[in-house]
């Protein structure tokens, strides 16, 4: 059966594109990487991806007049690589809605909250602010509206006395390096259904496909 083809978008280190390239080196993994496009030459994650042999291409936003013209490009990449799902991994430009439009279905996102709850930026600010007891991450399509989408995959981590943004952020990152590549081996296996905003899983015994929760505070 053929892998998955994958194309990654990154802006920094790409942690969770680090992940993704674990995951599909691992023998029986059904999908691939075919290239990863970053829209800063000196991202760090364009190194990790070339020692995995993986194709890189660098699209400056920068260098172009707007958005549209931007992303064209960027379409032009995915397309001639074959790209058949998108994963965003800390990709820091905001998409138009004509270039989420195109992928319905075939974009996905990470997002370090259990959404719908704390979008936006300064996440794991606004969870400490609001005292919640428990939070995590969620992988979903993406859609024209930031932070919002199908939920595919969600893993929840405690949050611990004394816990400052960036405790809380490293442990919920711990969670997202397991989240994202469980939710691409659910849609290379075509187990994902999507039925308007809800994303169904064929689960094959118990909620754990959906929920990795919670993990210890390590």
């Amino acid at each position: 059966m053929a892998r998955l083809k994958l194309g990654v978008l990154i802006s920094g280190r790409g942690s969770n594109m680090a992940a993704l390239i674990g995951a599909t080196a691992e023998p029986g993994f059904p999908a691939e990487i075919v290239l990863v496009i970053a829209n800063r030459a000196d991202a760090g994650g364009l190194e990790t991806a070339r020692e995995a042999g993986i194709a890189t291409a660098v699209i400056d936003h920068k260098a172009f007049s707007g958005r549209e013209p931007f992303e064209a490009a960027m379409d032009a990449a995915l397309e001639a690589a074959g790209v058949e799902l998108v994963c965003l991994a800390g990709f820091m430009r905001l998409l138009t809605a004509g270039f989420v439009e195109r992928r319905v279905g075939r974009m996905i996102n990470i997002h370090p909250s259990l959404l719908p709850a704390f979008k936006g930026l300064h996440v794991q600010r606004q969870a400490l602010a609001a005292g919640v007891r428990i939070a995590g991450c969620t992988v979903h399509f993406v859609t024209p509206d930031m932070d919002s989408g199908p939920i595919l995959v969600q893993a929840a981590v405690p949050v611990l006395p004394g816990d400052d943004e960036d405790s809380l952020a490293a442990r919920i990152l711990k969670a997202e390096h397991r989240c994202y590549p469980h939710a691409v081996r659910l849609i290379a296996e075509g187990r994902v259904r999507l039925e308007g905003d809800l994303a169904r899983i064929d689960a094959s015994s118990d909620s754990t496909e959906m929920l990795i929760s919670p993990l210890s505070g390590e």
